[in-house]
C-alpha cells in the first residue's frame, strides 16, 4: 500500500507541473514597460479574468512606531471610506453589479491596492479603481467604524497564543528595527489614530517613486499604457525609495519568560536567515522546510511533546529562521530541538529529501499560481523583496539547480545562537537549557508503534 500511495503521488506531482509548465507555454510572454516614472509588469493570462495590483513599497518603513496601523488603516479606507465621485454605498453597489473587487492591504513590506473583474467589465471597476488610489475622501463617520472594526480585530488577535509568542519573539529578536513594528498596529496606536492624520499619511507615502504595477491578463499594450498614464497623472514622482533588508546575528542565546496563564507553555526561537534576492535564499528555503519536517518528526512523532510543533523561514526584507512549539515539557523540548540541530550540522541532508522537497515545493507552488491574483502577488513579491520579477517564472529551474552541500553549508552558516520567547510557567523552565552551549543527543522515542507479525 504503502509503495503503491508513493508511486501515485509521484505520478500525481509529475502531472501537475507538467500541466503546470504547459499552462504557462500557452500564456504570452510577460513583458515590462516603463510608465510616466513607474514600473509595470505585464502577465498576459490567457483567460477572461483581469488582476491588477498597484505595489507601494515601504510597509513598516514607511512608519514610526508611534503610527503602527496608519498605514493599514489607510489601505482599508481607500475603498471603506468612500472616493470623490462614489460615496461607500455607491462605490460597492457598482462593484456588486459586475460581481467585481477593489480593496487593499498592508504588509510588512508593501502594501497592495488590488481589482480582480472579467475582461468585458474593466471598462467599469478601472474609473473605482483609479478613483480609490487617486481621490479617497476617508469620511470621518467611515473611518470611525473601520477603526474600530481594525480594534476589535486586535483584542481578539492578541488573546491568541500563537500570535502573541510570534509577537514577543519579533519585539525581542528585532528590537529597535522597523520588523518590531506590527503592520496591523496595536490597540493603543491605532487608537489615537485620525482620519486627517491617516489621509495625509496615505498621500505621503502615494508617490511613484515607491510604486509598482502588475497585470495580469489580456490586453492591448497601447491601451493599457494610456489607462494607466491617465492614472498617474496626479500622482507626484516622490524622493527615490529603496527597501531596506534588515538582518539580525545574535551573538549568545538569549531567553527571556512571560508568566501567563495558559494550559501549556508556549515557546518560540529566531534565528538569523539570507537575505531576498542572496545566492543563498533558494538553498536555505529548502533547507528549512526539509528541517520542518524532521523537527515535527522529533518532537510530536516520536517524543509526543507538542501537537503542533512548526519550523519556518521568513523571507521577508528582514528574514529569519524560526522554531516553535506549545509543550507542558520546555526543558525536554529543548534538549530534543538542539540535538537535532547539532545531528543535522553533522550529519546534513540527504539527496532523497532534497529531491522529495524540490518537487513537494514546486508542486505547491505551481498549484497555487491557478488563479491570476496569485500570479500577480508573486510577480510582485518577487520585484519588491529580490528586485527580479521574473524569478517568479523561473522558479523551477532555480530550485533544480540547488544541492546539498549548499543545503548543508546555509543551515550550519545561519542556525547557530538564537533569541528564545516564552509564554506560560516560569516554574516549569530552566532558563539555563536555552542559553547554554552544552551539546545534547536525540533522546530515545518516547513513542514506538509495535511491529507487525
Amino acid at each position: 500500500m504503502k509503495k503503491f500511495f508513493s508511486i501515485t503521488m509521484c505520478w500525481l506531482c509529475a502531472f501537475t507541473l507538467f500541466n503546470a509548465s504547459t499552462a504557462t507555454a500557452q500564456k504570452g510572454e510577460a513583458y515590462e514597460m516603463t510608465v510616466s516614472g513607474v514600473k509595470v509588469i505585464v502577465q498576459p493570462s490567457g483567460n477572461q479574468i483581469v488582476e491588477i495590483q498597484t505595489i507601494i513599497r515601504g510597509g513598516v518603513q514607511n512608519y514610526a512606531f508611534a503610527k503602527q496601523g496608519i498605514e493599514s488603516l489607510a489601505m482599508t479606507g481607500l475603498t471603506e471610506c468612500g472616493t470623490k465621485n462614489d460615496d461607500k454605498n455607491s462605490f460597492k453597489n457598482k462593484l456588486d453589479k459586475v460581481s467585481a473587487q477593489v480593496y487593499g492591504n498592508a504588509g510588512n513590506d508593501f502594501s497592495t491596492i488590488s481589482m480582480n473583474c472579467i475582461r468585458s467589465d474593466f471598462d467599469i471597476v478601472w474609473p473605482l479603481y483609479a478613483d480609490a488610489i487617486t481621490v479617497p475622501v476617508f469620511d470621518e463617520k467611515e473611518f470611525g467604524r473601520i477603526k474600530q472594526d481594525a480594534i476589535n480585530g486586535l483584542r481578539a488577535q492578541e488573546s491568541q497564543p500563537d500570535y502573541a509568542i510570534d509577537n514577543m519573539a519579533k519585539q525581542m529578536a528585532f528590537a529597535g528595527k522597523n520588523n518590531a513594528k506590527r503592520p496591523e498596529g496595536t490597540v493603543a496606536t491605532v487608537g489615537k489614530l485620525t482620519a486627517a492624520e491617516t489621509k495625509a499619511y496615505y498621500q505621503s507615502i502615494l508617490t511613484r517613486s515607491r510604486m509598482v504595477i502588475v497585470v495580469v491578463g489580456e490586453f492591448d499594450k497601447a491601451v493599457l499604457e494610456q489607462k494607466i498614464e491617465a492614472m498617474l497623472a496626479p500622482v507626484p514622482q516622490g524622493a527615490p525609495f529603496t527597501l531596506k533588508k534588515e538582518t539580525i546575528a545574535p551573538a549568545k542565546n538569549i531567553f527571556r519568560a512571560e508568566k501567563k496563564d495558559l494550559a501549556t507553555n508556549y515557546i518560540q526561537g529566531v534565528a538569523s536567515a539570507p537575505s531576498p534576492g542572496t545566492p543563498e535564499f533558494n538553498a536555505f528555503m529548502l533547507a528549512m522546510r526539509i528541517f520542518s519536517q524532521r523537527h515535527f518528526l522529533e518532537v510530536r512523532t516520536k517524543n509526543g511533546l507538542s501537537y503542533a510543533p512548526g519550523s519556518w523561514f521568513d523571507g521577508s526584507s528582514s528574514s529569519s529562521a524560526n522554531i516553535s512549539v506549545s509543550t507542558t515539557d520546555p526543558n525536554k523540548y529543548i534538549a530534543v530541538a538542539k540535538a537535532l540541530i547539532e545531528k543535522t550540522k553533522k550529519d546534513g541532508f540527504t539527496e532523497d529529501e532534497l529531491r522529495n522537497m524540490k518537487t513537494q515545493y514546486l508542486t505547491g507552488f505551481f498549484y497555487r499560481q491557478e488563479t491570476n491574483s496569485a500570479q500577480a502577488a508573486s510577480l510582485a513579491a518577487n520585484e519588491v523583496l529580490h528586485s527580479n520579477w521574473r524569478r517568479a517564472l523561473t522558479i523551477s529551474d532555480d530550485m533544480k539547480k540547488i544541492t546539498v552541500p549548499e543545503l548543508n553549508s546555509v543551515f550550519n552558516k545561519y542556525i547557530s545562537n538564537m533569541v528564545w520567547a516564552y509564554q506560560g510557567n516560569p516554574a516549569k523552565v530552566n532558563a539555563a537549557l536555552f542559553t547554554g552551549n552544552t551539546k545534547t543527543v536525540l533522546p530515545k522515542p518516547k513513542i514506538t508503534t509495535k511491529k507487525k507479525g
